[in-house]
């Protein structure tokens, strides 16, 4: 199943890093929001842990290693074409992710990869999740997930 116009949602995962206040972007190389600043991540792959997805995400596009600590949240992408069909949906899990290694470089399909005062990213053009994800960070600060024990712990 491609990643337009998919008969089901598809499972992302995005890698949350904050560091000194500042959180990391990449700006995307493709579509959806192709030329938009985002969370790092990706896709989920089959019989893959999401934890697991996204440490391997995060070093695809960024060239960091690091631990999936928290989930923060999920959100929903839904895009609809000109004619009302659903284009791209997914649902995405964020993770608070501690870098563990690695050196900060854009790669995969991400054409920049850098840190961004967290209050100053809202003025970045970023994608709707990315957006969503980091007013909720500012509002709630960093918070487990509710009902995501099993998810965490799991």
């Amino acid at each position: 199943m491609g990643r337009e116009y998919p008969r089901y949602p598809l499972v992302g995962v995005g890698a949350v890093v904050i560091n000194n206040g500042k959180v990391l972007l990449v700006r995307r190389g493709n579509e959806p929001g192709r030329g938009k600043f985002s969370i790092p991540g990706g896709m989920v792959e089959a019989s893959e842990d999401p934890k697991v997805a996204v440490v391997r995400e995060l070093e695809e596009e960024t060239g960091l290693k690091g631990e999936a600590r928290l989930l923060l949240g999920v959100y929903q992408y839904v895009e609809r074409d000109g004619d009302g069909n659903v284009r791209y949906h997914f649902i995405l899990l964020d993770y608070l992710v501690e870098v563990k290694g690695g050196s900060l470089r854009a790669s995969s399909d991400a054409e920049e990869a850098v840190f961004v005062d967290i209050r100053e990213a809202l003025n970045l053009n970023l994608t709707e999740t990315a957006r969503e994800l980091i007013q909720d960070l500012l509002i709630n600060g960093i918070k487990a997930c509710v009902g995501s024990r099993s998810i965490i712990e799991g």
